[in-house]
């Protein structure tokens, strides 16, 4: 029997239980969150939801808490920073001061000149540069890798700390400070990003694009940043759970062999016990051969959502409580009148 056909039948074996296994070790050198005086001393997974669910809730609408008119896609980088920075402001005044967002990436509208638009100053990054740009997921597209992938998604996270620190006391613009000692290999995409505002009390640390192995170091930093915020932007595992991601999140023996070949439960079962929950997702995909996006704030439900033939705005489809699998956004858009693309293409189907 391989090693492979072993690991497979060990997974389906049955569940007895025994501790979790650890494979990694705290690094040495790490960013220390600066401490204070006053200082003192969840990502749940969630369940997709039925199609008939998503077609009922695409015509009732939400029942969640915030307002359906202050939710909506925004189409410019700009925007986005406004509307993320904007939730972690809410969520923090929530007393949620252990946040996971999930964001898009300015990326240049010009497949041939990709990257230029926000790699021309990347130590002091201008607005301005991203007139050119649209906001698309952090997927394989990208061809520089998950390397480029870090520098749109740290050049968005230096934006929109900046913007969150606006509103710190003194209303001083934080020092931003890199920390990249995190991706021992230097080609795992991962930073940890520090501001320093008027007051130590203002500082946030939010980790870019960690990986599971990177959770020690968050457990550290988690725990000298007693009562601020510390944050998680893009982590380097979906939301969606594959075969050993589910497996993962058993007790016993068979849950920690799947974490231990990779599955994401006991990782996410650590964030939970720090305190980590999503505040804000904004993630997409392509369904019926147009651009989808699914929305999500801490005090909202799922909203989905699909570009008009333009490419200028979205239209709402329909929402959820829990988030709507690929069959339930098809649902959704079919309940919407909204057919496949090409038929649009063609002047099949009407415009959107």
């Amino acid at each position: 029997m391989t090693k492979f056909s072993l690991c497979l039948w060990m997974l389906l074996a049955g569940n007895s239980g025994v501790a979790s296994f650890s494979t990694t070790t705290p690094a040495p050198n790490k960013s220390v969150v600066r401490l204070f005086a006053e200082s003192p001393s969840s990502q749940t997974s969630t369940t997709d939801s039925e199609a008939s669910t998503a077609a009922a809730a695409a015509s009732e609408g939400s029942t969640a808490g915030a307002s359906p008119s202050t939710i909506y896609i925004p189409v410019s980088f700009d925007e986005m920073v406004k509307q993320a920075s904007s939730t972690m402001e809410d969520a923090m005044k929530a007393g949620k001061t252990r946040q996971m967002l999930r964001i898009l990436l300015p990326r240049s509208s010009d497949n041939d000149n990709l990257g230029v638009f926000y790699e021309t100053n990347v130590v002091d990054p201008d607005p301005s540069v991203y007139v050119d740009t649209t906001l698309v997921p952090p997927d394989e597209t990208w061809q520089g890798g998950i390397m480029q992938v870090y520098r749109a998604a740290a050049l968005a996270t230096q934006e929109i700390l900046r913007r969150y620190s606006r509103n710190a006391q003194g209303g001083v613009v934080p020092r931003l400070v890199e920390d990249l000692s995190y991706d021992e290999t230097g080609v795992d995409g991962i930073g940890l990003w520090l501001t320093q505002g008027a007051t130590p009390a203002d500082d946030v640390s939010c980790f870019v694009q960690p990986s599971q192995e990177t959770i020690d170091g968050i457990e550290g930093i988690s725990g000298q940043a007693g009562e601020r915020m510390v944050a998680i932007i893009n982590p380097q595992w979906r939301i969606v759970d594959d075969a050993l991601d589910s497996a993962s999140k058993e007790d016993g023996f068979l849950g920690a062999l799947a974490s231990f070949l990779g599955g994401k439960g006991n990782s996410l079962k650590r964030l939970d016990a720090m305190g980590f929950e999503n505040v804000y997702v904004l993630e997409g995909y392509v369904c019926r051969g147009g651009n989808v996006r699914l929305l999500k704030r801490f005090d909202t439900d799922w909203y989905v959502f699909a570009e008009n033939d333009d490419g200028t705005d979205y239209i709402e489809c329909g929402s959820s409580k829990q988030r709507p699998t690929y069959q339930d956004v098809d649902v959704m858009l079919d309940f919407k009148g909204i057919t496949l693309k090409y038929t649009r293409d063609f002047g099949l189907a009407p415009k959107l």
